[in-house]
């Protein structure tokens, strides 16, 4: 049973509700074709090229979070809220860090040059715990 209805003019499909849910259940900040993997193991047929225009569509919606750091890959993340990363720059493994996030430097951004301030994104690069050992 294929259940649709339209959300800010976007169809609800399985497949983008398979993808949704494959990213609220990992801790990690997987790219596509892990989420294409994850995902063929409930939906075999499914393309690859189906999960990347469903991940663009997920991120417009609001309701993923595309992460690009450095290289051609771009990774995801499930949680939609401002938070912090850390990048290891030798395993390339992303991390959620659990401090606070300043929301005045917002204001503050907007208020000394002027602009309209939605979110910023701060991102820490090093070496993780493994990588130091």
């Amino acid at each position: 049973m294929n259940k649709t209805h339209v959300l800010n003019g976007t169809r609800k499909t399985k497949q983008r509700e398979a993808i949704l849910k494959v990213l609220k259940d990992t801790n990690c900040h997987p790219g596509a074709h892990w989420i294409y993997e994850k995902v063929r193991r409930e939906i075999p047929h499914i393309s690859l090229g189906t999960v990347y225009r469903d991940l663009k569509i997920l991120k417009e919606m609001g309701k993923i979070r595309e992460l690009v750091f450095t290289g051609n890959m771009t990774h995801f993340d499930g949680i939609t809220k401002q938070h912090i990363h850390f990048y290891c720059q030798k395993c390339n493994s992303i991390s959620d860090i659990e401090e606070p996030v300043n929301m005045e430097i917002d204001k503050s951004v907007a208020a000394k040059n002027g602009f309209k301030v939605y979110c910023h994104r701060m991102d820490f690069f090093g070496l993780c715990r493994a990588c130091r050992s």
